[in-house]
């Protein structure tokens, strides 16, 4: 019973919002009659603004979330989960008939760290980029929000429905591909019995 505070180490809307629906569908399975309160802190990724590759952007969710544990402690909050969030590429290099070709695809991570030291990542799936897009943020070091509010024709899109929304039409949005992040992230913990068979 009582009140379970799970931190996100970020004050964006899609990255609260994607944390808070993924633990209103598992939060009861975590803690059984208890009330789930998310609550959002700044923390550093310690990674570049859009990671480039898969450990990237794995690194820049854990460092998030170690970074947590640490400010919750020196403040004395009651954080019982510490997650960090975040969004990066993954390039593949496919060889199809003789010629190599770089997919690169958009991904969001997170990593979910308890008091006791367990942890566990999560991952929504992967969307490819356009190649004009790939080329833009990959060879020239262009921002990825920056390139998204540029095809998108807005701002702050990064804060709204993300690269996720403007690929697929909003059927997909930026705090969707988070709350799968999230979800598959504490499934070591509110499935401890499958995950920890021997």
């Amino acid at each position: 019973m009582g009140t379970v505070y799970i931190a996100v180490g970020s004050l964006r809307a899609p990255k609260l919002d994607g944390a808070r629906a993924a633990l209103a569908l598992v939060g009861p399975e975590l803690s059984s009659g208890a009330t789930i309160e998310v609550v959002g802190a700044e923390v550093p990724s310690g990674v570049g603004h859009t990671p480039g590759s898969r450990e990237e952007s794995m690194k820049g969710a854990r460092n998030r979330a170690e970074a947590l544990a640490k400010l919750g402690h020196e403040r004395n909050e009651p954080w019982t989960y510490f997650v960090g969030l975040e969004g990066g590429l993954d390039v593949v290099h496919e060889i199809n008939s003789g010629e190599r070709r770089r997919i690169v695809f958009l991904e969001s991570w997170a990593y979910v760290l308890d008091h006791s030291g367990c942890s566990a990542y999560g991952r929504s799936g992967g969307i490819e980029l356009p190649e004009a897009l790939a080329d833009e943020v990959l060879d020239r070091g262009v921002e990825l929000s920056a390139a998204m509010d540029r095809v998108a024709g807005g701002t702050g899109i990064r804060n709204a429905q993300g690269a996720w929304g403007v690929l697929t039409n909003n059927a997909v949005k930026r705090q969707d591909a988070f709350q799968t992040a999230v979800i598959a992230a504490f499934a070591k913990f509110f499935n401890a019995a499958v995950y920890s068979r021997k």
